[in-house]
């Protein structure tokens, strides 16, 4: 099994109020992303891309007013929960990770040999530029994050037939943007129940520590430097 980061999470309040901040914080303007209708949310995009983090690309999510809420349970990445929506009243805020595997069966799996339960695997699609993007990633019925989000949610590109399941992935579609990610690094009470998590599932290259729940992301902007924080939402 092979797992890496695929995307950081930045949740707004609306759309546009993403776009905003990330045109006045960072310095560009994100791709068009497109909408998941059976959770109600749309995005925006941008790519992140390193050699240590190849696939790596900057979600900023958003509840979609035009749409339906969630076919069943609640949207992914906590976004129903009252105090993650007044989190970012006035400012979009970091607040979860993905991650991508090979295998997100043997993912779950392995977790679940942790005490990890990330929920079942969902199927996904939305259109893109260059086709339909299709995915299965792990949302629990709740939509809980875990680890105040420091616990990835586990993604796995493309259809069960696929001959090169990353063909379609949304880094590909995406031009360079004048942004890349320098550093993940993890403060949390359950660093140590983290640590075996990630090694259960191969994940590697995100710093972790014992303390206050936080996610910071370290990235080079057209700005200089930008620190994104979680700040234990």
């Amino acid at each position: 099994m092979k797992t890496q980061l695929d995307h950081v999470v930045v949740l707004a309040k609306t759309l546009e109020q993403g776009v905003q901040w990330c045109e006045a914080t960072l310095g560009i303007t994100p791709a068009p992303g497109g909408e998941h209708a059976q959770y109600g949310t749309h995005n925006r995009l941008f790519k992140i891309a390193t050699p240590t983090n190849p696939f790596a690309y900057l979600e900023i999510i958003a509840i979609d007013p035009q749409a339906k809420g969630p076919a069943q349970g609640k949207r992914w990445f906590d976004m129903d929960d009252p105090a993650v929506q007044a989190a970012v009243t006035t400012e979009p805020r970091l607040i979860h990770l993905v991650a991508n595997t090979s295998d997100l069966h043997a993912a779950r799996i392995a977790l679940k040999g942790q005490g990890v339960d990330p929920g079942p695997a969902v199927h996904a699609k939305r259109h893109a530029r260059k086709g339909v993007l299709h995915w299965q990633i792990t949302v629990r019925d709740d939509g809980q994050r875990l680890f105040n989000g420091a616990m990835p949610t586990l993604i796995q590109w493309g259809k069960a037939d696929d001959a090169d399941p990353m063909r379609l992935h949304p880094r590909n579609s995406l031009p360079r943007s004048g942004v890349s990610l320098q550093s993940v690094a993890i403060n949390h009470p359950s660093a140590d129940k983290l640590q075996a998590a990630y090694a259960a599932i191969g994940l590697e290259g995100i710093a972790l520590q014992t303390g206050a729940a936080n996610i910071t992301v370290e990235l080079r902007t057209p700005k200089g430097m930008v620190s994104l924080q979680s700040l234990g939402i």
